[in-house]
């Protein structure tokens, strides 16, 4: 056990690294900035990122940023974003109310019900100038219910429009202020907490693809796709790891909350008792349309999006969106991403369109020289089976040609 090692210095916490693992860390990176905002700071953990392309959102075109070690991600949103940006693009839409709990058991439903509608007013002033700041941006507490859990458990739920701002603190910040209302005048409150099932600040992506530009079969195929992961929950976990592949990729590269965004994409998933895919392909009037709904609520401004240079960096490659058109190029990446990965899967297999990406990266891992790495991709792939001995193998023999 490792007792008091936040309140060592950095070169005391080496020298325990250094008991405790055997490995030396003194020549680790340090960004002044980065050692400030987590606890116990040890280095950098870089993740490649890339620009996806070919991405027409409402009209407009965008070249969007993507944070992601996974090969092949990128290739396919930016394929599934060019096929449908030909038929027209992406029409997406979104909104933005997020929310918190008072979670309460030692009263019942209708005391608790009662209070919340008579002091409606004077509650949203209370949760307000907690945080008066975003009232002057235009937001800010707008309403309040109650909401029975069961016997004897109720959910009093604040709504708030955080504008720019994911809006956790703010949202935290309201809550305890109402905690000290209801224990002064109702009941005591077991937690104050936001919620990560943001079902108030949905964005809706919508995409129509002629049936004639795919073929007929490949389109129902598709469509088949769909259905089994509205059936299916290990087919639809699937389905949706595709969807956060690219919503996830972005989420990141953008400075915000992956795991808020991927805990309540994957709760609204399951919210009619069985978990299912979050998007939907149907044919109407010989369009393939593609359908995706879930929780979005990204941010440009709060959290540590202030001090991410990356993060400033490829919000402008974005355009400078504010949060809602964000959260709506967010969701046309997983549109795009899950009409790739379906059209892969029942077309050629999505293994196939994976062995390129997959040669390259086990290429590298094994030492592939880059001014060789084309070269090796071909000998591996022509080999027939992509795998690390295999790719050892060729590694070797690039290694005895050079030697020569």
């Amino acid at each position: 056990m490792i007792e008091g090692y936040h309140k060592l210095t950095r070169a005391q916490q080496l020298q325990v690294l250094l008991k405790a693992t055997g490995i030396d860390f003194s020549n680790l990176k340090v960004d002044s900035v980065h050692q400030e905002q987590i606890e116990n700071y040890l280095t950098d953990f870089s993740l490649p990122e890339g620009i996806g392309v070919n991405l027409k959102v409402n009209g407009k075109e965008y070249v969007v940023p993507m944070v992601t070690e996974e090969p092949s991600v990128i290739a396919a949103a930016s394929n599934g974003a060019k096929i449908v940006s030909q038929a027209g693009g992406f029409i997406a839409q979104s909104q933005r109310l997020v929310i918190g709990q008072l979670l309460i058991s030692k009263a019942g439903f209708e005391v608790i019900d009662e209070y919340v509608k008579i002091n409606q007013e004077k509650l949203l002033e209370i949760a307000n100038a907690a945080h008066p700041s975003m009232q002057k941006r235009g937001g800010g507490a707008l309403k309040m219910s109650a909401r029975r859990l069961d016997t004897n458990k109720t959910s009093v739920d604040l709504f708030v429009d955080t504008k720019e701002a994911m809006g956790a603190n703010t949202l935290n910040s309201m809550l305890e202020a109402l905690k000290v209302d209801f224990e002064k005048h109702v009941v005591d409150v077991d937690m104050a907490i936001l919620s990560n099932l943001a079902d108030q600040a949905l964005t809706v992506v919508t995409c129509k693809v002629p049936t004639k530009s795919l073929g007929d079969e490949l389109a129902q195929k598709i469509v088949l796709a769909s259905e089994y992961a509205q059936v299916d929950p290990y087919r639809a976990a699937t389905h949706n790891k595709g969807i956060m592949n690219g919503i996830d990729a972005v989420v990141i590269a953008t400075g915000n909350d992956w795991r808020a965004v991927e805990s309540g994409a994957h709760a609204y998933a399951a919210r009619d008792g069985q978990y299912r895919g979050l998007s939907t392909w149907k044919i109407s009037d010989d369009q393939l349309v593609g359908k995706i709904q879930l929780p979005l609520p990204v941010a440009t401004v709060g959290g540590s999006i202030g001090i991410n240079a990356m993060a400033q960096l490829n919000l402008k490659i974005l355009g400078s969106p504010n949060a809602k058109r964000l959260a709506e190029i967010i969701g046309s990446v997983g549109l795009a991403q899950n009409f790739a990965a379906l059209k892969a899967i029942v077309s050629e297999g999505i293994q196939r369109g994976h062995m390129r990406l997959q040669a390259k990266s086990l290429l590298l891992e094994h030492g592939a020289p880059n001014d060789k790495l084309s070269e090796a991709v071909e000998l591996l792939v022509s080999g027939g089976q992509i795998n690390a001995q295999n790719a050892k193998k060729v590694v070797e023999e690039i290694r005895k040609k050079d030697m020569k």
